[in-house]
């Protein structure tokens, strides 16, 4: 079996001074619920063996930030401006890529995508995925190159607002 984690970055800055929308940073509520669920992972055992983040600079501190307030184990990080306005079939794509060694998949990214991923992941339905929130999706599969939209189960699905 496999696990994919989809994270989804926090909480951006609209006030900030950025040129294009892929810089766009993190709101002080960003950086906040990104150490939150950061702080969750750990309490629940639940690191990421590797990482794929979208280059987007709200993602990659998601990651960041998330990270050094659980004090995750250091893994892999690829970072990658394919996650950045990803379609479904791109995320599958991506998730294919993964070597086999992972068990724990972490994607950090954007919405519409992690919703609409996570339902074809789960065979349909629909779900509000909020900024910073995190989902377990298990896969009954061996191997990542047999991944496909469908076979998973959706474990949990945790909202910063939820934890304490």
């Amino acid at each position: 079996m496999k696990t994919l984690l989809f994270f989804r970055h926090g909480k951006s800055d609209w006030e900030a001074a950025y040129d294009h929308d892929h810089e766009r940073p993190l709101a002080k509520r960003g950086r906040k619920a990104a150490r939150r669920m950061g702080r969750f992972l750990a309490g629940i055992g639940q690191y990421p063996d590797a990482v794929i983040t979208s280059s987007a600079v709200r993602a990659r501190a998601t990651l960041e930030l998330a990270a050094e307030a659980g004090a995750w184990p250091a893994c892999p990080v690829r970072v990658t401006r394919a996650l950045y306005e990803a379609a479904p079939d791109d995320l599958l794509r991506e998730v294919r890529q993964e070597t086999d060694d992972t068990g724990r998949l972490m994607l950090v990214g954007h919405e519409p995508a992690w919703s609409q991923t996570i339902s074809a992941f789960i065979g349909g339905g629909t779900l509000r995925f909020p900024t910073a929130a995190l989902a377990r999706i298990d896969l009954n599969v061996a191997h990542w190159a047999d991944a496909a939209f469908g076979q998973g189960t959706l474990i949990w699905l945790v909202i910063p607002k939820a934890l304490p």
